[in-house]
Protein backbone atom coordinates (compact mmCIF):
# COMPACT_ATOMS: atom_id res chain seq x y z
CA UNK A 1 0.00 0.00 0.00
CA UNK A 2 2.67 2.23 1.31
CA UNK A 3 1.38 6.16 1.27
CA UNK A 4 -2.62 6.31 2.12
CA UNK A 5 -3.85 8.52 -0.85
CA UNK A 6 -5.30 11.35 1.62
CA UNK A 7 -2.06 11.20 3.38
CA UNK A 8 -0.06 11.61 0.27
CA UNK A 9 -2.32 14.21 -1.58
CA UNK A 10 -2.18 16.14 1.72
CA UNK A 11 1.49 15.86 2.47
CA UNK A 12 1.76 16.95 -1.57
CA UNK A 13 -0.69 19.83 -1.94
CA UNK A 14 0.98 21.45 1.52
CA UNK A 15 4.28 20.88 0.36
CA UNK A 16 5.42 18.91 2.92
CA UNK A 17 8.54 17.03 2.82
CA UNK A 18 9.16 13.68 3.80
CA UNK A 19 10.77 10.77 3.55
CA UNK A 20 9.84 6.85 3.37
CA UNK A 21 11.43 4.45 5.91
CA UNK A 22 10.88 0.90 4.83
CA UNK A 23 10.53 -1.49 7.29
CA UNK A 24 9.30 -5.15 8.48
CA UNK A 25 5.62 -5.47 8.85
CA UNK A 26 4.67 -4.74 12.65
CA UNK A 27 1.20 -4.73 14.04
CA UNK A 28 2.57 -2.17 17.29
CA UNK A 29 4.15 0.78 17.69
CA UNK A 30 7.01 -0.98 19.81
CA UNK A 31 8.17 -3.10 16.99
CA UNK A 32 7.79 -0.48 14.42
CA UNK A 33 10.02 1.23 16.94
CA UNK A 34 11.97 -1.68 16.88
CA UNK A 35 12.32 -2.82 12.91
CA UNK A 36 12.43 0.80 12.01
CA UNK A 37 15.09 1.32 14.03
CA UNK A 38 13.83 4.97 15.35
CA UNK A 39 13.01 5.97 19.27
CA UNK A 40 9.69 4.96 19.84
CA UNK A 41 8.91 8.45 21.55
CA UNK A 42 9.67 10.15 17.85
CA UNK A 43 6.70 8.16 16.32
CA UNK A 44 3.42 10.16 16.60
CA UNK A 45 0.33 7.77 17.00
CA UNK A 46 -2.90 9.42 16.10
CA UNK A 47 -5.85 8.54 19.02
CA UNK A 48 -9.24 8.78 17.73
CA UNK A 49 -12.29 10.89 20.00
CA UNK A 50 -15.49 11.85 19.92
CA UNK A 51 -17.64 14.00 22.11
CA UNK A 52 -21.58 13.14 23.11
CA UNK A 53 -22.00 15.37 19.63
CA UNK A 54 -20.44 13.08 17.63
CA UNK A 55 -18.02 15.37 16.78
CA UNK A 56 -14.58 13.86 15.69
CA UNK A 57 -10.88 14.69 17.23
CA UNK A 58 -7.87 13.05 16.67
CA UNK A 59 -5.52 12.82 19.86
CA UNK A 60 -1.67 12.94 18.31
CA UNK A 61 1.09 12.19 20.94
CA UNK A 62 4.22 10.31 20.99
CA UNK A 63 3.76 6.41 20.66
CA UNK A 64 5.23 5.53 24.21
CA UNK A 65 2.40 7.57 25.56
CA UNK A 66 -0.95 7.17 26.63
CA UNK A 67 -4.04 9.94 26.55
CA UNK A 68 -5.21 11.52 29.40
CA UNK A 69 -9.09 12.10 28.93
CA UNK A 70 -9.11 14.45 31.95
CA UNK A 71 -6.64 16.61 30.47
CA UNK A 72 -7.82 16.58 27.56
CA UNK A 73 -11.44 17.85 28.46
CA UNK A 74 -10.20 20.28 30.31
CA UNK A 75 -7.86 21.84 27.68
CA UNK A 76 -11.05 21.80 25.00
CA UNK A 77 -13.99 22.44 27.98
CA UNK A 78 -15.14 19.08 26.30
CA UNK A 79 -16.28 15.71 27.08
CA UNK A 80 -14.42 13.21 24.63
CA UNK A 81 -14.06 9.88 24.62
CA UNK A 82 -12.13 6.94 22.97
CA UNK A 83 -14.57 5.54 19.71
CA UNK A 84 -14.51 1.81 18.74
CA UNK A 85 -11.86 -0.26 16.77
CA UNK A 86 -14.92 -0.81 14.10
CA UNK A 87 -15.97 3.72 13.92
CA UNK A 88 -12.23 4.27 13.37
CA UNK A 89 -11.81 1.99 10.63
CA UNK A 90 -14.83 3.79 8.62
CA UNK A 91 -13.25 6.90 8.94
CA UNK A 92 -9.75 5.70 7.57
CA UNK A 93 -10.64 3.36 4.64
CA UNK A 94 -7.73 4.09 2.58
CA UNK A 95 -5.69 3.04 5.55
CA UNK A 96 -5.06 -0.42 6.81
CA UNK A 97 -6.35 -1.18 10.28
CA UNK A 98 -4.34 -0.07 13.04
CA UNK A 99 -2.13 1.82 10.78
CA UNK A 100 -3.65 5.32 11.11
CA UNK A 101 -1.18 8.26 10.40
CA UNK A 102 -1.74 10.81 12.89
CA UNK A 103 -2.70 13.38 10.37
CA UNK A 104 -6.42 14.11 11.31
CA UNK A 105 -6.49 17.54 9.25
CA UNK A 106 -5.81 14.77 5.86
CA UNK A 107 -9.30 13.76 6.92
CA UNK A 108 -10.53 16.70 7.76
CA UNK A 109 -10.98 16.46 11.28
CA UNK A 110 -9.78 18.28 14.22
CA UNK A 111 -6.41 17.81 16.12
CA UNK A 112 -4.74 18.42 19.50
CA UNK A 113 -1.21 17.55 19.68
CA UNK A 114 0.42 16.73 22.86
CA UNK A 115 3.10 19.49 22.77
CA UNK A 116 5.97 16.94 23.46
CA UNK A 117 5.81 16.35 19.78
CA UNK A 118 6.85 20.15 19.40
CA UNK A 119 10.21 19.89 21.15
CA UNK A 120 11.32 16.85 18.25
CA UNK A 121 13.90 17.74 15.32
CA UNK A 122 11.88 14.80 13.25
CA UNK A 123 8.68 12.92 14.00
CA UNK A 124 7.72 9.67 12.52
CA UNK A 125 4.40 8.70 11.32
CA UNK A 126 2.31 6.01 9.87
CA UNK A 127 2.19 6.01 6.72
CA UNK A 128 -1.06 4.33 6.28
CA UNK A 129 -0.12 0.57 6.27
CA UNK A 130 2.37 -1.79 8.45
CA UNK A 131 5.81 -1.65 6.46
CA UNK A 132 6.05 2.04 6.24
CA UNK A 133 7.14 5.21 8.39
CA UNK A 134 7.23 8.76 7.18
CA UNK A 135 10.09 11.07 9.05
CA UNK A 136 9.16 14.68 8.94
CA UNK A 137 10.83 17.58 9.86
CA UNK A 138 10.45 19.94 12.83
CA UNK A 139 9.00 22.45 10.02
CA UNK A 140 6.75 19.70 8.57
CA UNK A 141 5.33 19.00 11.39
CA UNK A 142 4.85 22.24 12.73
CA UNK A 143 2.65 22.54 9.35
CA UNK A 144 1.06 19.69 10.07
CA UNK A 145 -0.22 20.91 13.15
CA UNK A 146 -0.29 24.20 12.54
CA UNK A 147 -4.44 24.44 12.95
CA UNK A 148 -4.16 22.06 16.16
CA UNK A 149 -4.73 22.83 20.02
CA UNK A 150 -0.85 21.83 21.20
CA UNK A 151 -0.90 21.22 25.21
CA UNK A 152 0.49 18.42 27.47
CA UNK A 153 -2.08 16.06 27.46
CA UNK A 154 -0.46 12.41 27.79
CA UNK A 155 1.05 10.50 30.23
CA UNK A 156 4.34 7.72 29.70
CA UNK A 157 3.66 4.05 29.70
CA UNK A 158 6.46 1.94 29.71
CA UNK A 159 6.59 -0.47 27.35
Amino acid sequence: MSIANRLGFYLSEHQIPFQVIPHFHSDNSVSTAVTANVPLNQIAKGVMLSDHEGRKLMAVLPANNKVTMSRVNEELLGSYHLIKENQVYELFKDCEHGAVPPVGIAYNMSMICDSLLDELDEVYIEAGDHENLLCIDKQGFEKLTASARHARFSREVIH
